[in-house]
């Protein structure tokens, strides 16, 4: 009966502490949307769209499949990009972290490449690549692969030299090191680096739609310049950070249910 007693005391403050945050939560939109509605009203339709006018410009886009077939364009080439480069960038910054010849040779080579914007790559790569989906995925893979390969060397660098010498003195050879200490102490920082990486994709993906692609959010959004819809606009604006939002989540959910036993808090 003590324990049956005790359980939902336990819950109770759990349930509070959860429906407090579904609060908070509902009043910062509230207000966000109370200010955004103010500023709307103050410079009208012609400089910024109120949320009612989003709205309606969100279904009317939706209904005749613009909004949908944007937002899969946009989200397969981040995806494809992103996933290439999370898979090369850190098994690159594992090796550069634990054999110092390789990092002394790739160093200079990233350090240059990663202060360069991809943007400034756009041309070329559609004159390498075309105007097809190549062009947009190595843009994203570039973009994405140096930070996860600069955390991963930093995760590498930063283990402990006890914990290796430890692990070779029990007898574990340099596979087994890597599994059992190494990969463990990496996890966290490429996972913080897929992160980082998947918000430069959004940034970089607009940049790429806007210059060649019929279709993608970006190439919705500089469309609607042209149209001179400001509504379109905030709808591809808001989209953005929706997906974005929605990614992240994604990748902290997946972490820290499928890494937790290496010691992943995201």
């Amino acid at each position: 009966m003590t324990a049956v007693a005790e359980r939902p005391a336990r819950v109770a403050p759990a349930r509070r502490e959860r429906y407090r945050g579904v609060g908070w939560t509902v009043v910062t939109l509230a207000a966000g949307l109370a200010v955004w509605t103010a500023i709307a009203w103050w410079y009208g339709p012609a400089l910024t769209a109120s949320p009612a006018e989003t709205l309606r410009a969100g279904i009317e886009l939706a209904k005749d499949g613009t909004l949908g077939e944007s937002v899969l364009a946009s989200i397969r080439r981040i995806l494809l990009g992103w996933a290439f480069g999370v898979v090369v960038g850190g098994p690159v910054g594992i090796l550069m972290g634990r054999v110092t010849v390789i990092r002394r040779l790739l160093d200079p080579y990233i350090e240059f490449f990663r202060f360069i914007p991809p943007i400034a790559f756009v041309t070329l790569t559609i004159v390498w690549f075309g105007i097809g989906e190549t062009s947009k995925i190595v843009l994203i893979f570039y973009t994405s692969v140096f930070l996860v390969t600069v955390n991963t060397i930093a995760g590498v660098l930063a283990i402990d030299e006890s914990k290796l010498r430890a692990g070779a003195s029990l007898g574990a050879n340099r596979w087994q090191l890597l599994h059992a200490v190494v990969l463990p102490a990496a996890i966290p920082y490429i996972v913080t680096g897929a992160r980082l990486a998947m918000g430069n994709s959004f940034l970089t993906i607009v940049s790429a739609e806007i210059v060649a692609a019929d279709n993608g959010i970006g190439a919705l959004i500089w469309q609607s310049r042209n149209y001179g819809r400001v509504d379109w606009i905030f709808v591809g604006i808001i989209v953005l950070g929706v997906l974005g939002f929605i990614c992240d989540r994604v990748i902290r959910i997946v972490a820290g249910r499928l890494l937790r036993r290496y010691g992943v808090k995201v």
